[in-house]
Order: C-alpha cells, then structure tokens, then sequence
C-alpha cells in the first residue's frame, strides 16, 4: 500500500514538472493564455422586454465572470432591417423567440466555445458566416446580437477598461470622449400612441446645458412642467404615459403638439436652451404614393387631402421657420429617395435630417444614400442590423460622410444600458432613449450620468456641436 502511495506521489511530481515546463516556454505561456482569455460558456434565455414582449438575453462566461446582455425590439420598423426571429404561432400571440433562444445555445453558441472575448470582429463575422444569409434570416438577428453585446461586455472586463473605452478601441476612437446630448421624447403619436397626431415623436434637445447632468435637469423640467400644462388643458388621462414614457395627449394636429411643448418650456424656464427634435415616421402615414396626415382618424368619405413630397417637405419647412425644429427623422418613406434628397438639400445646413428607416444602421444604405446626399445624419440602433461590429462599421461609414449619429433605444426595451457606453464610446453626439420616464428607460441616462462622473473633466459635452463632435470616424 505505501509502495503504490509513493508511485502516485512521484507521478504526481513528474505532471506538475512537466507542466511548469511548459508553462515557462513561450508557447506554453501563450497556450495557458488563451486558455484563460476564452469564451467558456454560452447560454440564451427568453424574458420580456418593456412592453410585454418576449425578447432575448444571454449570458456569457469567462474566466473573468458571466457577462449578461438582452436584446431590444422596435414598434415602427423599416422593412430593410435584419430579421427579428419570432416564432409564430399562439404562444405569446405569437411572438416568442424561443426559435432565436435555441440558435443561441444549440448551433451559434457551440462554436464559438474557445474563441477570445476580445475578438469582437472575429467573433461576430463568424456568427454571420453560420447564417449564411444577407438579413440574419437564418439565425435571427435577435440571436446574433445577443452574443455580440455580451462579448463585448466580457472584452471590455478582459481588458480592464469600462464598456465605452472598449467600444472607442473598436472603433478607433482615440480622441477625448464626448458626452451626447439627450433627445428627449416627451410627446408621442404615429405607432407610440393612440391619438391622431400623425408624427411619431416630438423632442427636446438641451443643446445650451454645459453638461450632460444638466442637459438632464432641463430636460426634466421641462417634461414635468409639460405634465403640469397637459394635465390643465386636456385632463389628467392626457398625462398618461407611453412605450417611451411621452405623454399622449388627445391632439389631432401636428402644430398644435409643438405648440404644447414650446408652452411647457416656456413655463419651465428653457427657451434659450433648447431646440426641438422630430421623429415623423412618414412611411407608417405613405398611402399610394402620397402621406396622409389624417391617416390615424380619418372617416370614410374624408375629403382631407393628402401630400406629396414635395407638398410635405414645404410644411416642414413651415415649421422650421416657426419653431427651433433642428432635427427631423423619417421626415420620407424608407424608399422615397427623390423626395429625402431634394429636401436634404434644401434645408440640411440648418436642419438635422435623420435617417431611420432609410438607413437602417446598414453601411450598403448609408452609402446610397450618402452618395445621393439623401440625408445628414445616422439614427443607430444595433438591433437594425444584428451585430457591434457591423454597427461600429456603419457610425464610421456615417462619421465619415460628415454626418451626425443619434444612437437609440427601441420602443421594446430593457434593463440593459449598454447603448449609454456604446454613444459615449463612438462620439456619437446625440442620444435618444426616451423621456426621463420610466425605469428601462432612466437606466440609459442614469448610466451616462455615471460615465460623465467618472471621466471627471475628461469628457466634454457635445452641446451646439451634437451634429459633429470630436471624432469624425477617422
């Protein structure tokens, strides 16, 4: 018996050399490296986003710990956007991902066990190279992205470095770091609420705050005050709020939803700090070839007429020289280049035009139409396109055709505030995420509250300059 014990011993001694030895070569170092800095595990779950909706969330594991990320999803979305794989059927009306879930832990997560976390580019190629498809229509752009943020968060701790530092180093953002400002959503209509405003969304950008802290507090003074003024003309149900935590007044006239926030900024003491911001969202009111303004409540036999492009593109412009509008997205259909290129040109000096579901965070749409000069600016939304790397290409592709980015949540939200990094880190300028209102929404600006502390001067804050910040894509 103690024969056999003092075998065991000395065998045990003749592993652990032989592994010290390896250890101490060059390559040994390097295998044991690897080891360490590796994907070790990968698992999808289905949970609800914040309108009820199922969504994705992964969790990735590393030696450095698990990594968890969830996947946002859109209301109003374009048709040229990556596939959101939904499951169909009766089960949550059909719209379970548990099809993308699988995808995640059966045929994507399988093979990339191994590969280095920060690999970002590697890691996400070949996730598209598995689905083989032009759209993500294979795998579910939901499916994708998913692993791609948490690999970006799991780099970002392999690193040492806070998620927006790391998403700068992708990008090769190696100038100061800019601090957005916030576009508040304070008013909804279009796909975001039940009244008969055609337009989508009416913001509010602090451009005059000197900081993003204070950007906040105007913000929210002003969404406060227009609760307060809301609430006295058309009753306290008006002042319930939507998906993106705006109020939804009863308003049928687009004017007279500028009109109402002007008074609340006016009341709450901002009118020299502020612009204002649209999100029209056309293609969701584009009927034949004409935009119908009156799509939301018009009876039969309606004789309200209906606009054409051009006819649209002269209202906005009316607005323009009546209000401090300096932002319009989806001012077009996704696929009305003629009308988005003639009125870019006409009033893109001054005005911001945005494009959403004209771009679709694609860099193939973002060249076309920066060729054409359809539009100026970049709205960013990961889950357009499916992946970090494709969308870090896309805000360079923007960047250098000398537009603005807006990064942006989506109407489906959750928890996850990994967009506050991700504009922080690529200088976008500019962020959307809601109103100061509710919590899947607060925990994007409560995060920029926390990066612009601790950057602690090291940052600026975009202000006047949010359509061209610091970096430039180059």
């Amino acid at each position: 018996m103690l024969a056999q014990l003092l075998i065991a011993i000395a065998c045990l001694v003749l592993v652990l050399n032989q592994v010290n030895g390896f250890a101490t070569t060059s390559s040994g170092r390097a295998g044991l490296r690897s080891l360490r800095m590796a994907i070790k595990d990968i698992h999808a779950r289905e949970i609800l986003d914040s309108r009820g909706n199922p969504t994705v969330e992964v969790d990735l594991t590393t030696e450095k710990g698990v990594f968890r990320a969830s996947v946002p999803s859109g209301a109003s979305t374009g048709t040229h956007e990556a596939v959101e794989l939904r499951d169909g059927g009766s089960r949550y009306v059909g719209k379970g991902v548990l099809t993308a879930v699988n995808n995640v832990n059966q045929v994507l997560g399988p093979q990339l066990l191994g590969m280095d976390e920060t690999d970002q580019h590697g890691i996400d190629h070949k996730m598209l190279g598995i689905d083989g498809t032009p759209n993500k229509s294979k795998m579910g752009a939901n499916a994708i992205l998913g692993i791609s943020l948490a690999v970006a968060k799991a780099g970002a701790a392999r690193k040492g470095v806070p998620l927006y530092r790391h998403f700068a180093d992708l990008a090769g953002n190696h100038k100061d770091l800019v601090m957005p400002v916030p576009s508040f959503n304070v008013i909804n209509g279009g796909s975001h609420a039940g009244n008969g405003l055609a337009f989508q969304e009416f913001m509010v950008l602090p451009t005059g705050a000197p900081t993003f802290a204070e950007s906040m507090r105007i913000g929210t003074e002003i969404y406060h005050a227009l609760k307060t003024v809301t609430k006295k003309k058309y009753g306290q149900d008006a002042v319930n709020v939507g998906d993106e935590g705006g109020f939804a007044p009863p308003i049928k006239n687009n004017k007279e939803g500028i009109e109402l926030l002007m008074h609340a900024i006016e009341a709450a003491g901002h009118l020299d700090s502020v612009v204002l911001g649209m999100d029209v969202a056309s293609s969701e009111f584009h009927v034949d070839g004409k935009y119908d303004l009156d799509k939301k409540v018009r009876q039969p036999g309606s004789t309200a007429k209906m606009l054409t492009g051009q006819e649209l593109g002269a209202f906005y412009q009316d607005l323009c020289r009546e209000f401090p509008i300096r932002s319009i997205e989806d001012a077009f259909d996704q696929d009305d280049w003629e009308n988005w290129t003639a009125f870019t040109k006409q009033v893109g000096k001054d005005v911001q035009i945005v494009g959403d579901d004209l771009t679709v965070t694609n860099p193939k749409r973002i060249a076309q139409a920066a060729k054409l000069g359809a539009c100026n600016a970049l709205l960013l939304k990961v889950n357009q396109i499916g992946s970090i790397t494709e969308s870090i290409d896309a805000v360079k592709l923007a960047k250098q055709s000398g537009w603005g980015v807006m990064t942006s949540h989506r109407s489906g939200e959750t928890e996850d505030n990994y967009i506050a990094d991700l504009a922080v880190g690529l200088c976008s300028g500019q962020i959307k995420t809601g109103a100061p209102c509710r919590s899947e929404r607060l925990s994007k600006y409560n995060q920029l509250l926390r990066i612009e502390e601790e950057l602690k001067g090291k940052s600026t804050y975009a202000g006047h300059n949010f359509r061209k910040p610091l970096w430039m894509g180059n």
